[in-house]
């Protein structure tokens, strides 16, 4: 029988070994995965020799530093389980350590924007008067992977569904549906279409559009719940800032999606936009409380509670 020591050291080496081949990959450099990982590059190159002889196949074009096929695989595979391991030694750490008195959030844009997170903050605050409460604004991707590393202590995100259903999985994340509303298109008052009652998707679907997959509903993700071809970018917008993005689609520059109840043209009057009502297909922008194991009576726990929808 192999000793249990071993059995372990080698899953230790492994996933060293997988952690360094996605830092070389992601860097394109030895030199600077080095450096990041605090290794010299003898060693770096030395782990990376490793993993390709554990698999028998070239996982690193050299110049240009790249992954080759087998090794784009492997990145799928190699990112997924780290992140696991990850979260799997935040949720432990959730669980033992002692109550903390900060509070740290992640939201995403949309997310952060909505009326819950700020109402549910000031009532945490009335409970827990010297809580410091940091809130960090970011992708969802980003948002999902501090949280499950234990890097924040919940997030709440959002996404584009149909009615009752859930977002992606996440790791080993729990999702708790925060909010779910109608979404509207947002148009310059002089587009052909601002005078509409209500608008179908697939009526926009040649249209000019703003990708902005870092704020808004990635296109594909909006061309895929209509049905239908189309929603191709004029303009792309790589910011954060759902202000900025509306400016853009006041000025012209392409349509975007927002929640109905983000109401632009009342927030923005002097834009000259308009939010029209999309009913066809029935989508719904939905918001969620992402978190892993919560602490009895901590502030991230009584933040879940506040954050819980009311039957």
């Amino acid at each position: 029988m192999v000793p249990c020591d071993s059995i372990s050291d080698a899953y230790r080496v492994e996933a060293q070994l997988l952690r360094t081949f996605v830092t070389v990959a992601r860097l394109g450099s030895f030199s600077a995965a080095a450096v990041e990982l605090g290794y010299t590059q003898a060693a770096i190159s030395q782990q990376i020799a490793a993993l390709e002889s554990d698999l028998k196949v070239p996982l690193l074009n050299r110049r240009p530093v790249t992954p080759t096929e087998a090794g784009g695989r492997l990145l799928q595979h190699a990112e997924a389980i780290l992140l696991r391991l990850d979260a799997a030694r935040a949720d432990v750490t959730r669980m033992t350590r002692a109550p903390s008195a900060s509070l740290v959030v992640g939201a995403t844009p949309l997310a952060g924007g909505s009326a819950a997170l700020p109402l549910a903050l000031s009532a945490l605050r009335q409970r827990l008067p010297r809580l410091d409460v940091t809130v960090q604004v970011g992708t969802r991707d980003h948002v999902l992977t501090s949280v499950a590393r234990g890097e924040l202590d919940v997030g709440l995100t959002d996404g584009l569904t149909a009615p009752g259903d859930q977002l992606p999985e996440f790791a080993a994340l729990t999702a708790v549906c925060v909010s779910q509303v109608g979404i509207a298109v947002v148009l310059p008052t002089g587009h052909p279409l601002a005078g509409r009652a209500s608008l179908r998707l697939t009526d926009l679907a040649d249209a000019r559009w703003i990708a902005a997959p870092q704020v808004a509903a990635p296109l594909a993700e909006i061309r895929r719940l209509a049905g239908v071809e189309g929603f191709r970018p004029a303009f792309h917008y790589d910011g954060l800032d759902t202000l900025s993005l509306i400016k853009l689609a006041a000025a012209g520059h392409g349509l975007t999606l927002l929640p109905e109840t983000a109401r632009p043209e009342t927030a923005l009057p002097e834009t000259g936009i308009i939010a029209v009502p999309v009913t066809t297909p029935r989508v719904v922008h939905r918001v969620e409380l992402m978190h892993g194991t919560l602490r009895e009576r901590s502030p991230a726990a009584e933040l879940a509670a506040l954050l819980a929808p009311r039957d």
